[in-house]
Order: C-alpha cells, then structure tokens, then sequence
C-alpha cells in the first residue's frame, strides 16, 4: 500500500502535486522488473510532488520501504551484463574528474554505494585505487565477487564497516533510489575520513530536458523516488557535514543494440527488425556517446562530523 512521506530535505509536509500518479493495477505483475537497473518502465510512477519550503522534488504517497528494499534485494538483471562495454567507457570518463579532486593520497580507499555488478570497482582498481562496493542485489553482488571484487551485500545500515575507513564513496545513479537520502548521506559521512570525497551522479530534475518533456521525460519511473536539482542536492549535502565542490553535466555512453533495444516499448516489430539487421552488419555492439544535460555529477568534500 502506498503511503504519504514528509520532504526528505526540510521534514515539512506540505507539497503540491506535479505529476500524478501513473501506476494501475496491472503494474502489480511484473513489478520486480521495473526495479533493473536497465528497466524500461518509463512513464510508470508514484505521484510526483514539490515541497513548497525547500523545493525538494518526490515521489508520495509510494510503496512501504520493506517492499522496496526486498525488491532491490531479489532483482536479476542479466541485460545489464551484455551491455557491459558501454558501462566501461562510461565509468572510464567519469573517472577522470573524480581522480583529479583526490589528492595526497597514496592509493585512495574507494567504496561505490549501489555498485550493481561491480564495473566501477573494476575501473578504480585498474587505476591503482582499493576498491570496495557495498549492493543489495543477491545477483548482482554475486556477479561481483565471481569477477574477484571486494563487495558486500545488504545496504550501509546492515553491513559493517568501520567508521573513517574510506577516502570516497560514490553514489553512480543510487541517490534517487534511496528511501532515506538524507539518512544515507549521513552514514556516507561516518565512512569518510575527514576531507574524504563523495560523488554522486543522478538525474537533475532542473535541467532544461525535464522542463520541455514535462511527464514525458523518461527518468519518470516507478523506481525513482527522489528528483533532485543542482540546487537541492547541495543544500542536503551541506546539512550532512558537506562541502560542494564542483557540479558538472556528465552523459553516458550507450550501446547501438541497448538504443534499439528500448525502441521496442514504443515500436516492438521495428526494433526487433532494426536490432536484427545490426546483428548481422556487425554494428549493435557500437558505443554511442549520449548527453542530454539531463544527468550531473556532483563532488563534495566531507567538512564536519554530523
């Protein structure tokens, strides 16, 4: 049953309604595959409101937290996998500026929050860093550790690790999937080491994409709960002991067959007919640089002990 939450940022509740809510009956079945990390369940979410305090953007009335944290725990996502070479270039960019904050540290301690399958694990190791990940996905967690990677699976509040161990933590497309970001941040706060780094990259509700798309724009998902701004995040990070450092739009690369693979919930028979003529041109493993302004990254340093 869904049930109506307080802002995540200020406490008040006192929101106006944005979007409502696109979810029926029918979306009961199947539910568990909209909580992929490659889901194509666009279109199909809670209700959207906006605090009108602090300006926070959620999803509310939405499912309990037991049921999506169960969901997170059982999904299996094996598209995620073969869509594997887009997700290394992607991760190998997104390094870079990350790499560039760090400093004075010898071989960073790195834990990726959300990790999935562990590729960003991968990318850090291969640059001399000590990479860990913590992930709720049985499957995906596993994946990870057969891959010979350092992850644990639950969530920050049922794993243990000691506090200050960490020189960053980074959140690749987690934050707007927490119920709790604000309790989150808070627990990514004990883990720095002080001056320690946390990056995170999520979708910007105040980009110019969402404000011409309005509830067309496809990061409208049952699995997003949070839509953060520029603006917002900064704010939420500040209360949690941080200091903003740097905002950036950063895009991703995607694959040919990934592009036409989506296609489908729109135009199944031509993606079907597209994905198979690229099969046999030898071209649907092709990467696609993809930036629609729509996803940022953002760094901050840790300040304070909260």
């Amino acid at each position: 049953m869904a049930t109506s939450v307080p802002c995540n940022l200020c406490g008040a509740d006192d929101a106006q309604l944005i979007y409502p809510n696109t979810l029926g009956r029918d979306d009961q079945r199947g539910s568990l595959e909209r909580f992929r990390c490659t889901s194509s369940g666009y279109g199909r979410h809670y209700a959207i409101v906006k605090c009108r305090r602090c300006g926070l953007v959620y999803a509310s009335p939405r499912g309990g937290d037991e049921s999506i944290r169960q969901s997170y725990e059982e999904v299996v996502d094996p598209l995620y996998i073969a869509e594997r070479r887009g997700r290394v270039l992607t991760f190998e960019r997104n390094f870079r500026p990350l790499q560039a904050l760090v400093r004075g540290v010898e071989r960073p301690r790195l834990l990726d929050v959300g990790c999935y399958a562990g590729i960003f694990i991968e990318i850090a190791n291969r640059h001399g860093w000590e990479g860990w990940g913590v992930e709720p996905s049985l499957w995906a967690a596993e994946e990870a550790r057969q891959r010979g990677l350092n992850v644990l699976t639950g969530t920050l509040d049922s794993v243990d690790l000691p506090p200050a161990s960490f020189d960053v933590i980074t959140l690749w497309d987690v934050i707007e999937h927490f119920t709790d970001p604000k309790g989150e941040l808070v627990r990514i706060n004990r883990l720095l080491r002080p001056g320690g780094l946390v990056c995170i990259h999520t979708i910007d509700i105040d980009s110019l994409l969402p404000h011409i798309l309005g509830p067309r724009w496809p990061w409208l998902m049952e699995m997003h709960l949070y839509y953060f701004s520029g603006r917002t995040l900064a704010h939420m990070l500040d209360l949690t002991g941080f200091r903003t450092v740097r905002q950036m739009p950063q895009g991703r690369y995607v694959l040919l067959d990934y592009v036409l693979a989506q296609l489908g919930t729109r135009v199944p028979r031509l993606s079907q007919k597209l994905r198979s003529i690229a099969r046999c041109l030898g071209i649907s493993q092709w990467p696609i640089s993809v930036n629609t302004g729509d996803l940022f990254t953002t760094f901050a340093y840790k300040e304070r002990e909260v």
